[in-house]
């Protein structure tokens, strides 16, 4: 490639050692030299236009692959409101998409839609003769149609999976919701879409990655399907992304099996472009199907989840498989998860020693104030979803009755996290909510919806963070998350060029004016992934 100069324009760095410049020079996939003085001569330029310039930016916990397969075959279903909403999209979807073995829907909402008015009677209106599912906005439940339970064979009787459940009628019949781990199992008995479907969805969601300014991502789940997709663009030179993954790890693995499965994925993709680097427990669900796990009782019924693993299996797994040098990723929700995965954590210290690892713990909807300091104490990074700290307009957010008014100041505190030592990495859990970091970055910074969708009150708003911090998250400490810091996440020479060209100073415009973000620019390794006719 020939040299590229992107010149006039407020280059935001991200290297404390020289944090701000006027231009940049790339050559190749590199940045060669940056500065504020007059800029060297170059065949291709940029005006930049005095707009601001970032690193790009990376996203530390997105399911891309997925979401990416949705865009390309799934009915969207997340501002759906009503039953006859819901069925008509569905409807006009499967007319749309005659040759899909499968038709999927993705995004219900769990404040609209659940067990009391989801089955497969409603979906059996829509689609009566192919198999369908259609997933909640956090793709821990999913609901079947009747063809689809004939093929998975869900019939009265069928037993639970493991740290699952088929919801059934008074009588014992199953209606077709699925929670946790049945989505799974059913998922595994109904039919695939082909290969040329999934990568044609990978490409789909780099794409629009890309578009929001995305050059990096971690993806939270990878198993034999994910590490074929993404190794067969990589191996192709396609990624128009880095790609890191967290394998997943099931709580019926014993040590010796996970860290040889893993071991596996780190072997046949060691990257630069796409590396398995980390194991993923999902220490528990959601609130909303009632399987985020608490220390004390839901507030509302005076019940408790227990964690997915348990205390030995969480320290066994996690021992192993830190010795073997793996990066630990945890989902957690309640705080009895957080516990769990923070006294895990402490025993493969205990264990091994410290090494250059940063565990993630992801979400963290609700954390004991116990737990902060030790965030900080086992070295461990919170990778925070912000877009989900807010009260949204419309859907009612039926979790924090199950929190309840006293834990409810611990609720995504992410302040409180900050301010115990904690590092934080910033991601979307794309497409369970939007990938947009710009919108993402406004509600961590204002705790409410966007101003075009009416917000309400701002939630817990002392837990707000600084656009920074923010950019921080998204720049730095997701390159760090990824073992991605000795090239990317900042612009300095000898970095790979990823970089950003926005509209707008996201650091100088009203906290409520950031979403209205747009990217005219994007660079992967040098190369236009993403351009708008705004570029220069």
């Amino acid at each position: 490639m020939a040299d590229l100069l992107i010149h006039n324009g407020d280059i935001r760095t991200m290297d404390g050692s020289a944090p701000r410049a006027r231009w940049i020079l790339i050559r190749g996939d590199r940045i060669a030299a940056l500065g504020s003085g007059p800029p060297p001569l170059c065949a291709e330029s940029i005006d930049a236009g005095g707009r601001l310039v970032l690193p790009g930016f990376q996203d530390a916990h997105v399911h891309l692959l997925s979401g990416g397969t949705d865009l390309a075959t799934a009915a969207p279903l997340y501002e759906v409101t009503t039953i006859a909403a819901l069925q008509a999209a569905m409807a006009s979807h499967a007319a749309n998409q005659p040759g899909l073995p499968l038709v999927i829907g993705a995004g219900w909402q769990p404040g609209l839609f659940g067990d009391d008015n989801l089955t497969a009677a409603v979906i059996d209106s829509m689609v009566p003769d192919r198999p369908a599912v259609l997933f909640d906005s956090s793709f821990h439940n999913a609901c079947l149609n009747s063809a689809a339970m004939r093929i998975v064979g869900l019939v009265r009787g069928t037993p639970d999976p493991f740290n699952g459940h088929f919801v059934t009628d008074a009588v014992g019949q199953p209606t077709g919701m699925l929670h946790e781990s049945a989505v799974t199992w059913a998922m595994a008995r109904l039919p695939d879409l082909g290969i040329d479907d999934h990568l044609a969805g990978l490409r789909a969601g780099m794409a629009h990655a890309n578009r929001h300014g995305i050059t990096g991502i971690i993806d939270p789940r990878i198993t034999d399907h994910e590490a074929l997709i993404y190794g067969t663009l990589a191996g192709r030179g396609e990624l128009t992304l880095w790609v890191a993954g967290a394998a997943l790890v099931l709580p019926e693995d014993d040590p010796a099996k996970a860290v040889a499965r893993l071991s596996g994925y780190r072997t046949r993709h060691q990257g630069p472009e796409f590396h398995v680097h980390s194991a993923k427990f999902f220490m528990d669900g959601v609130f909303e199907n009632r399987t985020a796990a608490t220390l004390a009782a839901y507030a509302d019924q005076g019940t408790i989840c227990e964690p997915m693993f348990t205390q030995a299996q969480t320290i066994a797994l996690m021992v192993a498989l830190d010795a073997a040098r793996f990066q630990i990723h945890v989902h957690v929700i309640g705080d009895a998860a957080t516990r769990r995965a923070l006294d895990g954590l402490a025993a493969a210290r205990a264990a091994n020693g410290p090494w250059p690892s940063l565990p993630q713990l992801a979400h963290l909807q609700l954390t004991d104030p116990a737990d902060y300091p030790r965030l900080a104490a086992l070295g461990v990074m919170a990778n925070i979803q912000p877009l989900w700290a807010r009260l949204d307009p419309v859907v009612p957010d039926i979790a924090l009755d199950m929190i309840g008014p006293t834990r409810l100041g611990d609720t995504y505190a992410f302040r409180k996290m900050r301010d115990a030592g904690a590092r934080l990495s910033l991601g979307s859990d794309w497409p369970v909510s939007t990938l947009n970091p710009f919108e993402v970055i406004e509600t961590a910074v204002t705790r409410q919806a966007r101003r075009i969708d009416h917000p309400r009150a701002p939630f817990l708003p002392d837990q707000a963070l600084t656009v920074a911090e923010c950019v921080q998250g998204y720049t730095v400490e997701a390159a760090a998350a990824a073992w991605r810091s000795s090239h990317t996440g900042q612009l300095r020479p000898g970095f790979s060029a990823d970089l950003i060209l926005l509209d707008q100073d996201i650091f100088a415009c009203a906290p409520d004016r950031i979403s209205d973000t747009a990217v005219d620019l994007t660079l992967f390794r040098g190369g236009i992934v993403h351009q708008s006719g705004r570029a220069g």
